[in-house]
């Protein structure tokens, strides 16, 4: 994220406290409240705790394909009515999922607070799951595989790193799943796939905005979710990975690019961890920005590579740090390698100056003001920091972790995660033929 010229310096921050109240129903369904009276909307969202991590490995695909299908209708909502809805009460809505919960939520005008309840309840208690919209969704989800994997430059890259990098954990499937598996579903499994997980012991719901009368929402949302029975309580299974202790090698052809991409892929520890903040905060070192280590080393100086990049893939269970670089010219995937390598042994090694340490902090409260500067930002931030974190006031206090983080920390979380025999190199290369989907 650029600064621009402003630098957001320790302690405008904490202006920005985000205050919240929670509550637990008879049904399991924990509810958090966040009054906001800056603008007249309102969101209405759920997040339940199912991803792709929660599917049977001969059915996957199901959690993303519910994000489609938990649209589809409800006894009260007739199919095909939920969007015109929504548009007609002067909202949007959408959903997204990830290997670890699935987020549904609507914006509305906050006059229309109790309609997002009662369609968000409907959800939850009434779902219409037939044939004809497992049928319809299906399309739809093809569809989507082919815009954004088959027919993407790049599109399965991430699928490719987590399946040579997992061999027991279910992260190592794609979120999107396989075709295959849903052709075979019969509508039972979808049934009981929802039985089982979208459940109000198993969610959080999150109402945010201009509140206004906040006794008024607690009836509402007692009214429409206080009468959902409580399912069955879940069992999640661990899934514990052997350490990598060796450098593995993959390759992955792709119809669909012309420029071959080194990957270099390192499994880390859970988001909930310390050490997963710094190394987000590695990432940014390395790869935020054309002043950057990597950037200005590898792409301005050398001219090596069209591209290089760092990120965290964190996740509840656990992460990958992953590194890459599109050479260019002469220069071939193992010569970016070494230059990356150099990069990592310099972290490793040499502590970061006070200056770099500085700016590094001001990019974090600069990210923490945005995250937390729309409604939007802090209904999901929200139920993500309790669903996930366990702990929803990292809203507020995560920031003075990342504050507190050292350059000693920072060399020795390097040393500790970063290093060629705990990693995955992939070569992501051109293919002339069509890739089987």
């Amino acid at each position: 994220m650029a600064l621009g010229t402003m630098l957001m310096l320790g302690g405008v921050a904490s202006a920005q406290k985000v205050a919240f109240e929670e509550y637990t129903l008879d049904n399991g369904l924990h509810v958090i409240l966040h009054n906001d009276a800056s603008a007249p909307v309102i969101i209405t969202s759920v997040m339940y705790h199912v991803g792709s991590k929660n599917e049977n490995p001969e059915r996957t695909g199901f959690a993303h394909f519910f994000e489609h299908l938990l649209f589809e209708g409800t006894e009260n909502i007739k199919r095909g009515e939920w969007f015109k809805i929504v548009t007609a009460n002067g909202g949007t809505n959408n959903a997204n999922t990830s290997e670890d919960r699935t987020y549904y939520y609507e914006v509305f005008p906050s006059n229309s607070l109790e309609l997002g309840l009662w369609m968000e309840s409907e959800r939850m208690m009434h779902p219409i799951i037939n044939q004809i919209g497992v049928d319809t969704q299906n399309e739809v989800v093809k569809e989507e595989k082919r815009l954004r994997v088959d027919n993407q430059p790049y599109g399965s890259l991430i699928a490719e790193v987590k399946k040579n990098m997992y061999v027991k954990h279910p992260y190592r499937w794609a979120t999107i799943g396989s075709m295959d598996h849903l052709d075979a579903a019969k509508l039972e499994e979808f049934q009981a796939f929802n039985k089982k997980f979208y459940v109000p012991n198993n969610a959080v719901l999150v109402v945010a905005g201009d509140l206004n009368d906040i006794p008024k929402t607690k009836e509402w949302v007692n009214k429409y979710f206080g009468a959902i029975p409580k399912g069955k309580d879940i069992v999640v299974e661990k899934f514990v990975e052997e350490p990598i202790t060796t450098t593995l090698k993959a390759s992955y052809q792709d119809p669909n690019i012309q420029k071959p991409m080194i990957v270099a892929s390192y499994r880390t520890p859970s988001m909930k961890t310390r050490d997963a903040r710094v190394l987000d905060m590695i990432s940014t070192v390395l790869s935020e920005g054309k002043s950057s280590r990597l950037y200005k080393k590898i792409v301005d100086d050398k001219k090596m590579a069209l591209q290089i990049g760092a990120f965290n893939y964190s996740q509840e269970d656990y992460g990958m740090y992953i590194l890459y670089g599109m050479p260019q010219g002469t220069f071939t995937s193992e010569d970016i390698v070494k230059e990356i390598d150099e990069e990592v042994v310099r972290l490793q090694t040499q502590l970061l100056s006070d200056k770099e340490m500085q700016k590094l902090k001001n990019i974090y409260e600069n990210n923490y003001v945005n995250g937390n500067s729309n409604v939007e930002g802090i209904a999901e931030n929200l139920a993500s920091y309790y669903l996930l974190h366990g702990d929803i006031n990292l809203i507020n206090t995560e920031i003075e972790m990342y504050r507190s983080i050292t350059a000693q920390e920072i060399r020795e979380v390097a040393k500790k995660y970063l290093n060629p025999n705990q990693r995955l190199l992939l070569d992501y290369i051109p293919s002339k033929d069509k890739a089987q989907n």
